[in-house]
């Protein structure tokens, strides 16, 4: 039995949850509160970040993209072919489906972050948050808990660069884009790459269920905007009755199959473009200029190396622009997280691991304005030591 400390109030907890039912692992879920943080997470892992796998040898696994993987490795590594990998083995869709990982993963925690803290969603997520404190306590309690805990994560905000100026561009970006296109594209597929769910389908997971699916104003918003979408949440989130449902075919969302799998020939479906060009729009300069800056840094704090191996988690601000074509883009400040070039560093490690590109992938990355990215050289590689940010 695996035990799943976490919390339904966490962003990446829900992937992470949603994946272990995906993959049919038994396991159990202890609410992180402050006596768990205290007596088990920060001992076993050395931060204090959720969620963590425990495994049944007494290994504490955390970060979900390296929990994937561990579990990936054990259970049904990509070659096997398993029904239930959910790593594809082509070229293009791995690809694609490690961007859309790292998109969810890293850029749609800012709508994430705005519609819960700036929407009408309290108390309700105060006394979410008060699960924490005092979980046994009538709701009020919670609430009066929660809410001085929730200030701390409020605080991350406009470090996230969500202020007066961006949030109208913001809205519009996350409901006439995000929204719009992924509500298209489940319209017709029952997930992004077929009948069954890859890495990033968990990847979008985390952002669209914890908050802006389960928290009361997004949630709202999502079902009137985005019923497909919604559908799509509710399948991840209940595997076990996704796949004995009817799956697609065409344009048939009744169609029967009984073993799901990824599109043929390396297909990304047409649908998933608008999606993909905005990433390479919005996301990458970013990505690209942390990678830059993480540079930076260590030329600048050599000196420190000595005393501390680990990077810190932000190393300054930097400018980025968010909005949509159609109705324009608004720069704003916001912090650098180093730990997003460690997920820039998995995405070139897939396409670099291609040993001759297609000639339809290098089309596909042309078209989405993603081929110049994927030629990056990341001067400063980042790996994970006891849980946190080191120089290779």
């Amino acid at each position: 039995m695996y035990i799943l400390y976490g919390s339904e109030v966490s962003l990446y907890t829900g992937k992470i949850r949603a994946y272990l039912k995906y993959k049919q692992l038994p396991f159990t879920e202890v609410l992180s509160t402050l006596s768990v943080y205290k007596k088990i997470i920060r001992p076993k892992t050395g931060v204090t970040f959720i969620p963590v796998v425990k495994t049944p040898s007494g290994e504490y696994l955390q970060d979900t993209a390296r929990i994937i993987d561990y579990f990936e490795a054990q259970t049904s590594p990509p070659s096997s072919g398993s029904k239930l990998s959910i790593v594809p083995t082509t070229p293009a869709q791995q690809l694609v489906s490690e961007l859309f990982a790292l998109w969810g993963d890293e850029w749609l925690v800012i709508p994430a972050m705005h519609y819960r803290w700036n929407k009408d969603n309290f108390p309700f997520i105060y006394e979410e948050f008060g699960q924490v404190v005092t979980p046994k306590a009538p709701k009020f309690i919670k609430a009066y808990f929660g809410k001085k805990l929730a200030k701390k994560f409020q605080g991350f905000v406009p470090l996230l660069g969500i202020t007066e100026k961006s949030i109208p561009y913001i809205e519009d970006w996350y409901e006439n884009t995000v929204l719009h296109y992924l509500n298209e594209h489940f319209a017709t597929h029952k997930y992004l790459l077929g009948d069954k769910p890859c890495t990033g389908d968990f990847g979008l997971l985390g952002p669209l269920y914890a908050h802006l699916y389960r928290d009361p104003a997004p949630k709202q918003l999502m079902d009137k905007l985005a019923p497909n979408v919604a559908a799509w949440v509710k399948r991840m989130n209940n595997p076990n009755t996704a796949q004995q449902a009817s799956t697609f075919a065409s344009n048939d969302i009744n169609n029967p199959s009984s073993n799901p799998a990824f599109l043929e020939n390396d297909e990304i479906p047409a649908t998933l473009l608008p999606l993909l060009k905005d990433m390479f729009t919005q996301q990458w300069p970013v990505l690209k200029n942390t990678s830059e800056a993480l540079s930076n840094w260590r030329e600048k704090n050599t000196s420190n190396e000595n005393s501390s191996r680990f990077i810190p988690r932000t190393i300054g601000q930097h400018n980025f622009k968010i909005g949509r074509g159609e109705t324009g883009y608004i720069e704003e400040q916001r912090f650098i997280s180093s730990f997003h070039q460690y997920k820039l560093q998995r995405v070139l490690d897939v396409f670099n691991s291609i040993e001759e590109p297609s000639l339809e992938l290098t089309s596909l990355l042309e078209e989405v304005g993603g081929l110049e990215y994927m030629q990056l050289t990341v001067k400063e590689r980042v790996s994970i030591e006891r849980n946190r940010l080191v120089f290779e």
